[in-house]
């Protein structure tokens, strides 16, 4: 197929997902800050399965929980009212508690004067809600299906040759496209990898409860367990185990595998009275070494993978995204090129010791979970008391978890009431 008609584009999108929509979406609308939207194409190998708003089919098996600073930033490039149609559950309450010595923490929204902590949403949903959103931007071109074949870096621009020879050129492109990124491996970068001995099963049911509004997580010798709430009487439940496990625990019939959720799962799952799906993933850490090289960026994914313990993995990445597209809408009013490195170096400044923070800290929560002796474990039960004791540290954490805490974008500074009581 011959080249695109042409057009020379400010920046190149490869992945159309969450992370990628949420950076077109951020490049090209028009807010006040950053009048002059850029124009971006989005390079995506598919698109999600459609979900009509108003309409109720099965949930995915793959949910988020978004947080307040993520709710505010696809508010602001406009994606978030395509969610609310949809479908999406809010969160008030947080509990973690240590299953061998007690020691529980127990966060509530009402108590920072916040309506919600956040929200548990499809990643399909959260994807369709933004692709329709760039949809609507006339200086957004979506391509799809589209694979990258190879691309050229020159002094002043990339050109992109796609698997079926159409050619699409900007001055930047960024990698979105996940923890396997070809963006990142064409580009020479390097990952710091961490292999988990602990998989992840993920499995949505139904429960006896009503719609609930609390997610929790409870820490066991084998692996933490975890539960999302869904609307209605449906939950997302998470089970850490071994890989064997996991295995022996998907092979079961349904009625089966109720009665091990029964036998193993606290009294807070509630009754279980229906199954809706299982599945499960390896667990790793990653980062890059670089987010940056020749005019090239990586975002969420592309550029680290951490322990889904605290659900923040979607949550790091849309924060990338709204930085990278503020650092580059700054620099495009300023006249400079979008591309160069003086420019890109100001994001990998902004994100990248944010981030190993957050690994780093999730993989301290991941050891200090781990079969302990028992005077450790005393430590980390006294630990979650004190958290569960100390209203400050806990409100802090609580505004950490929501997203609205540390260097945000703009787009991620919506006005929330929290007050400290």
């Amino acid at each position: 197929m011959s080249a695109l008609p042409d057009i020379e584009y400010d920046v190149i999108v490869v992945g159309g997902g969450m992370v990628g929509g949420m950076l077109a979406a951020g490049l090209a609308t028009a807010v006040p800050q950053f009048p002059e939207p850029l124009r971006v194409c989005v390079l995506e190998d598919r698109r999600p399965k459609l979900f009509e708003p108003g309409t109720y089919p099965d949930y995915d098996l793959r949910v988020s929980a978004l947080s307040v600073a993520s709710e505010n930033m696809l508010s602001a490039v406009g994606a978030w009212p395509g969610i609310m149609s949809r479908r999406c559950c809010p969160f008030k309450r947080m509990s973690v508690w240590d299953g061998e010595q007690g020691g529980r923490t127990d966060f509530n929204a009402g108590e920072i004067r916040a309506g919600h902590l956040g929200h548990i949403v499809e990643n399909r949903v959260i994807q369709l809600a933004l692709l329709d959103r760039i949809d609507e931007l006339p200086t957004v071109t979506v391509l799809s299906p589209a694979r990258l074949a190879r691309h050229h870096i020159s002094h002043n621009g990339v050109q992109v040759t796609l698997e079926d020879g159409r050619i699409v050129r900007a001055r930047l492109m960024v990698g979105a496209d996940g923890a396997n990124s070809m963006v990142r491996q064409r580009a020479g970068i390097e990952m710091d990898k961490k292999t988990y001995p602990q998989h992840a099963l993920v499995a949505n049911v139904e429960t006896r409860n009503p719609q609930q509004d609390i997610t929790w997580q409870r820490f066991v010798p084998t692996g933490p367990q975890a539960f999302l709430p869904l609307c209605g009487n449906k939950g997302s439940i998470v089970w850490y185990h071994t890989e064997e496990e996991l295995q022996r625990l998907k092979e079961l019939t349904d009625d089966d595998f109720i009665e091990q959720l029964v036998q193993h799962f606290p009294q807070e799952l509630g009754e279980i009275t229906g199954l809706n799906g299982r599945g499960s993933f390896p667990l790793a850490k990653a980062h890059a070494k670089s987010y940056i090289a020749n005019r090239v960026a990586l975002v969420g994914d592309a550029a680290h993978t951490v322990h889904p313990l605290a659900g923040q993995g979607v949550n790091l990445g849309l924060l990338d995204a709204a930085a990278l597209a503020q650092v580059v809408r700054i620099a495009s009013m300023k006249g400079r090129d979008i591309g160069e490195h003086a420019v890109l170096r100001r994001y990998q400044r902004w994100r990248y010791g944010d981030n190993q923070l957050m690994i780093g800290a999730l993989d301290a929560m991941y050891e200090a979970f781990k079969p302990q002796p028992t005077l450790l474990q005393h430590a980390r039960s006294a630990s979650l008391n004190m958290v569960n004791s100390l209203s400050g540290l806990r409100h802090h954490v609580m505004r950490h978890a929501m997203g609205l805490t540390g260097e945000l974008p703009e787009l991620a500074k919506k006005a929330t009431p929290i007050t400290p009581v």
